[in-house]
């Protein structure tokens, strides 16, 4: 089905005081849908976002979004597989869900939540509970791992042959070898939760309950702690060739440096996206820039070079509404921002933005 584009209602045009309307909000796609947005991932030539009342959305340029009622209960988590969907749901399922529509049931845990989902170069991965199941090389068949609590994070690193998994008390990564996969923990106190690779692979980092950052090289186990968040650290993104990795968790966007032998051990963040008003709860990587968009608690979306001397240019104004996902496409044309109130914007970034 598809949604109709429904001019926007007199109670969206009421603002708090902050950042006014932008020109991309005046010329993409508004919708009012009614359920949070929980989640969304960039795939081939679409941006595929969850909902809490359980429907799938596939936003593609120049057309309606298509839906699909997928779970019976909320979306938790959204990954995509090339040009497919991952969903993890309150029902237990996993899902792969095809661009028109096509559901498959991979797996069904009954009472137990999909809380995980993560896929990459030809591994898939969910957790449920305290276990973690992956699929590899399209086999039908998972092999599951357990741990000593609910697993609060996945990642996969580029090439597909690490998988990390959180839980109370630190990180689990394992590498994929010809025989197998050998286990190695990374180990320190308190509750972990999202979990990234950096993009050489040399580093996993998590957030923490405690509203902080943790993160070790996995060739040494040398680790380091990045604290002092003020609110709880819900998203993070690699930006630029360097890279920074973005974070939110204050009132901009904390980006650390993770050049040079040692990372960011020692070094001071670039802050950059500064919202005097609010946190930031999504920050996102504009492809092949040294750019990053953070999304804010009052609906604000700003965009900024890793440069504290130069003003972020606003992409989305305040709404008085959190920011719950935000994705570029692949293309790095279009973003998706979507909120606690199912609201969402889709729209064509211009060129003096991109470039």
């Amino acid at each position: 089905m598809q949604d109709e584009l429904a001019p926007e209602s007199e109670g969206r045009r009421k603002r708090q005081i902050g950042f006014a309307e932008t020109e991309l909000e005046q010329s993409g796609i508004r919708l009012e849908l009614g359920a949070p947005v929980t989640g969304s991932a960039a795939a081939d030539d679409h941006v595929i976002v969850g909902f809490g009342d359980g429907t799938v959305r596939f936003f593609k340029p120049n057309q309606a979004p298509i839906t699909v009622q997928a779970h019976n209960g909320a979306v938790l988590c959204v990954a995509s597989d090339q040009n497919d969907a991952l969903t993890g749901g309150d029902d237990g399922r996993l899902l792969r869900i095809s661009p028109n529509g096509v559901i498959t049931e991979v797996a069904n845990f009954g009472t137990k939540w999909v809380d995980c989902v993560a896929s990459k170069d030809g591994l898939v991965a969910c957790s449920s509970s305290r276990q973690v199941h992956v699929w590899a090389d399209g086999k039908s068949n998972a092999i599951t791992f357990e741990h000593v609590s609910t697993v609060g994070g996945l990642a996969i690193n580029n090439g597909g042959n690490l998988l990390a998994a959180t839980h109370f008390g630190g990180v689990t990564v394992r590498k994929r070898g010809g025989r197998g996969w050998k286990e190695s923990k990374f180990e320190w106190k308190g509750s972990h939760g999202p979990v990234t690779f950096s993009p050489d692979g040399v580093y996993v980092v998590t957030a923490m309950q405690e509203r902080a950052l943790h993160g070790w090289r996995l060739r040494d186990n040398g680790h380091f702690q990045m604290a002092g968040y003020p609110a709880k650290i819900k998203s993070f993104a690699w930006v630029g060739d360097t890279p920074y990795l973005a974070t939110s968790g204050a009132d901009e966007a904390i980006c650390w440096p993770f050049d040079g032998k040692d990372g960011p051990m020692g070094r001071a963040p670039v802050s950059v996206a500064h919202n005097r008003r609010t946190f930031a709860t999504a920050v996102q990587a504009l492809q092949g820039k040294p750019k990053v968009l953070a999304g804010f608690r009052d609906g604000a979306v700003l965009m900024a070079e890793l440069d504290e001397t130069k003003e972020p240019v606003p992409i989305r104004g305040s709404t008085g509404i959190e920011v719950t996902a935000m994705t570029i496409s692949t293309d790095g044309t279009h973003i998706f921002v979507g909120d606690a109130k199912g609201n969402v914007l889709w729209g064509a970034l211009s060129a003096g933005q991109l470039s």
